[in-house]
């Protein structure tokens, strides 16, 4: 097969300096009973989590700078694949969701062969966000933030679309560095870690691109010690690397050339960490990602996609890896019939499984950590964060003006 490269080479890295389509959830975040777990499967039960349930009722506190509870934020997140949004109210220091909008919009469909966003993928995200924006009307949403990645970054009309956007619904999309879209899927999801003082690897398999960081235990939020973005996505690598459907050796043929052409991405991230791969700690691994829920269900053989299941696994790599293999050698049809792919995943997941492989051999922790939460509620944590603190500047000016008087 042809040698294929990234078709965006310019990716940054880090250092220390820094189902339906169109269902409607209302999930809150907490734990709820499990399914009884398969032998050697863990929980996680992270220091802070989640969301109280919705009879918990918060006042106004001026003092501190709380927001009251009726006030709503929300954080859209419109990426390759996927339109998602959700719509918050404080809860202490965490949230309760009060409503939430997730489609399968594949606005980066064709965009590796021709670099634009298609009149047909546009149409479908429109549709999408009008959704979205009816919602965000009924909501009493005192700050939003909607944010595009790597179709938008990637697309020639990628502008263009985002003022067609802002014109047709209102919502004004901010489309963020592969830096920051990195930044806020810690900042969502790192509380789901493993306890423990070793290094981590947190990452995000998207439509359009593949986000790696590697993070050290501190104080609230991991520090991050390094990063690297790949433009290598279930969207992006399975339109790039072709192949046929017609075998089974074909088809591994096929998952082999995705693992190579991942792992040349990897590369030189590879050996920037590999002095941690070593570390006298267990080292750990977390990701967010479709991936990594819908492979999770399949180990747990869930007949349905169940979040309250997924969100805080811990499994065995090699559980992961097995799965992997598994789907690499199955046909299409085949894979549409196992429960949690369906027909919306069942040519992507080929590609999140090469990717996920990828991160498992320059990262080869013993056990995987799975998120079903990410960019938006980073930006949600961070929209409220901030207004909390602005509140508490604002109380403090006041007080200072009274004196004075």
């Amino acid at each position: 097969m042809a040698d294929h490269l990234p078709p965006d080479t310019t990716r940054g890295h880090g250092t220390q300096r820094g189902g339906k389509s169109g269902k409607v959830a209302d999930f809150r975040y907490k734990r709820p009973s499990r399914p009884e777990a398969k032998p050697g499967d863990r929980r996680n039960v992270p220091r802070r989590d989640g969301a109280s349930t919705p009879r918990q009722k918060s006042s106004p506190n001026m003092q501190t700078g709380h927001v009251p509870r009726r006030q709503a934020y929300a954080a859209l997140d419109l990426g390759t694949n996927n339109c998602r949004l959700l719509i918050a109210r404080p809860s202490g220091e965490n949230f309760t969701v009060i409503d939430a909008f997730s489609r399968v919009v594949r606005l980066g469909e064709g965009l590796a062969v021709s670099g634009r966003l298609s009149d047909e993928a546009m149409e479908r995200t429109l549709a999408a966000l009008h959704v979205c924006a009816d919602k965000l009307r009924r909501r009493n949403v005192r700050l939003a933030r909607s944010v595009a990645t790597e179709a938008c970054r990637r697309a020639s009309n990628g502008e263009a679309f985002i003022q067609r956007v802002k014109r047709e619904t209102g919502i004004m999309l901010d489309i963020i560095s592969a830096q920051e879209e990195a930044r806020l899927a810690v900042l969502g999801c790192h509380i789901l870690l493993e306890e423990g003082n070793g290094p981590a690897i947190i990452f995000d398999i998207g439509g359009g691109s593949t986000e790696l960081v590697l993070v050290q235990p501190d104080e609230k939020i991991p520090r991050i010690m390094d990063w690297l973005s790949v433009p290598w996505g279930v969207v992006s690598l399975t339109d790039t690397v072709n192949g046929s459907d017609e075998n089974e050796a074909k088809r591994l043929d096929r998952y082999v050339e995705m693992r190579r052409t991942v792992g040349r991405s990897f590369a030189e991230f590879a050996e920037r960490i590999r002095e941690h791969t070593h570390s006298a700690e267990p080292i750990r691994l977390l990701g967010t990602s479709g991936t990594v829920t819908t492979l999770a269900s399949l180990h747990l053989e869930l007949p349905q996609y169940d979040r309250q299941a997924v969100d805080g696994l811990i499994v065995p790599s090699k559980s992961m890896r097995d799965i992997s293999g598994r789907l690499s050698r199955m046909s299409a049809p085949d894979r549409k019939q196992l429960p949690c792919i369906g027909d919306d995943r069942a040519n992507l997941v080929i590609a999140g499984c090469a990717i996920l492989e990828s991160i498992l051999d320059i990262w080869p922790a013993q056990q995987l950590g799975v998120a079903d939460r990410g960019i938006r509620e980073g930006i949600l944590r961070s929209l409220i964060a901030a207004d909390a603190e602005g509140e508490r500047s604002r109380v403090a000016l006041q007080r200072m003006r009274e004196q004075d008087v």
